[in-house]
Formats: C-alpha cells, structure tokens, sequence
C-alpha cells in the first residue's frame, strides 16, 4: 500500500463517497418507511352497527356482542374499541362543531374501530365481515386511501431496496477498478509466483487484505462525515418539520455498523474479484 499510495488513496476516497453515499441513503430511506408505518397505523377498519334511522331495528347489545366475538378471533386484529352513539357525537362535536350546532337528535350509529396488526389487513378484516352479521349497517375501511397508502409504502420500499443494492454494486465495481490498477502494476509478479507454484490464494489473500484496510479507512472517514452531517445540518432540517416522535430513522450506531461492514465486504470482494483474472496461468 505505501508502494502504491497513489492508488490507495484512491481507493479510500472511492469507499469515502460510497459509503457516505450509502449512509445517507439508509438514513433517508429508514426516515421514509417509518414515516409510512407511522401513515399504516392511522388505517382502520369501521364497523357501523344499525340505528332506526337506518335500519328497520336498531342493533341489539347481543348481536353487537357476537361482532365483537367474530373480531377477536380474527388472529389479523390487533385491538378493538367500542364508540357508543354518545362517544361518536361528542367526537363530531368536538372536530366539526358547525354541523352539529342545531342537532335535533343523535344521528350517529355505534361502531367498532378496529385496528389491525398490519396495515395491509384492512381490507382482509372488512372482507371478513362481508356480507354485514346481523345488526351491522356497513363496514368501511378507507378503501381508496388505504389502496393508495400501501401502494406508496411498496414504492418506498422497493426504492429503498434498489437503491441500496445500486450502491452496493457500484461501490464494490469502482473499488475493484481502483484495485486493479495496483494488481495491473505487479501483474509480472503474480505470474512469477504463480509460475513458481504459488496456490491462488496465498497470491490473492495480500490483495483482499489491501481491500479490507482501503474499506476500513474509508469506511471510517464516511462515518466522520456523516457525524458531522448529523450534528450540523440535521437539526436545522429537523427544526423545519413537523414529525410525530414514532417516525425515526435507524439510529447513528446501526448505520454506522452497516457502513463499516460493508465496506470490509465490498473491499475483500472488489480485490478477489478483480485478482481473478490475473490467476488465470
């Protein structure tokens, strides 16, 4: 390395820009999805029971009873609330106390508000009450909100996936570029040894451990810029966004974990990778 510092140097720097890259990424990414959990969690499932201004019997406590049994065996649901007529309009009066100001009556049926464990179940749930038991008006889960919350969530993850793939593969190619060009210059050396009986690995371990310190380093300089990043720039941007506390990314010690991981495993394989041709005596 200190022979072809020129090189090294440059693989170092490739790593830097990857990682710090890939670090930013991970925490935009990780920000992203928990934000579209925090989004699946506000998806429920509405359970309206009759009234006599809608059906021709109002429900009765034993057929409200036998939903709420139906629910709980539901291994999809993850808790049940019961909002009485009285709870329903206090509700409405406190969001919209314009529309109920001259109310002569409760029109508000009793509901259930069924959370599920998964977002993605809401429509399994309501599924699983079709047609409507006995004493239920309707079931209503949001149906064109929840369609579009979900499919934005798989589009965040799937970006993230690719996203991180993409970089991963990039890095590990720019790093075994880099890397060539130190093999390149010792090229007569490798086929002297192999010529004299050298097995590929004793040839290939020097090269894969000159990939791991060239990851390491890098690796740590990417951290030490991200540290920084996140002491001087992310409160300012924090300060400008209104996040509820359960939307956080993956904290500073797991990405910085990630990082330094893989760079270790980009640089080891971006040096055998590369070393591979240059075996072939």
């Amino acid at each position: 390395m200190a022979a072809s510092l020129s090189t090294s140097a440059a693989a170092i720097m490739t790593v830097l820009i990857g990682m710090f890259l890939l670090g930013l990424f991970i925490a935009l990414g990780t920000w992203v999805l928990s934000w579209t959990n925090h989004v699946k969690r506000d998806l429920v499932v509405n359970v309206y029971f009759c009234t006599e201004l809608k059906c021709e019997k109002e429900a009765t406590a034993k057929q409200i009873e036998a939903v709420r049994a139906q629910l709980v065996g539901d291994p999809r649901v993850k808790s049940i609330t019961y909002v009485s007529k009285k709870d329903a309009l206090a509700e409405m009066k406190e969001k919209y106390p314009e529309l109920t100001e001259n109310l002569a009556r409760n029109p508000l049926p009793p509901a259930y508000e069924v959370i599920p464990k998964r977002g993605e179940d809401v429509k399994a749930i309501a599924s699983g009450l079709s047609p409507p038991p006995a004493g239920v008006q309707e079931v209503k889960y949001g149906e064109k909100k929840a369609e579009r919350i979900l499919q934005v969530a798989k589009i965040v993850g799937g970006i993230f996936l690719v996203g991180s793939i993409i970089l991963l593969v990039a890095s590990t190619i720019l790093i075994g570029n880099t890397i060539r060009l130190s093999i390149f210059s010792r090229r007569r050396e490798i086929e002297v040894m192999k010529l004299v009986g050298a097995t590929n690995w004793f040839v290939r371990a020097p090269f894969m451990l000159e990939g791991l310190l060239c990851g390491l380093a890098g690796s740590i300089c990417a951290v030490g810029l991200l540290l920084a990043a996140r002491e001087l720039a992310l409160p300012g941007i924090m300060g400008r966004i209104d996040s509820p506390d359960d939307i956080q990314a993956w904290s500073f010690p797991v990405v910085a974990g990630i990082l330094v991981a893989m760079s270790l495993l980009v640089g080891a394989a971006g040096s055998g990778i590369t070393l591979r041709r240059f075996l072939r005596i």
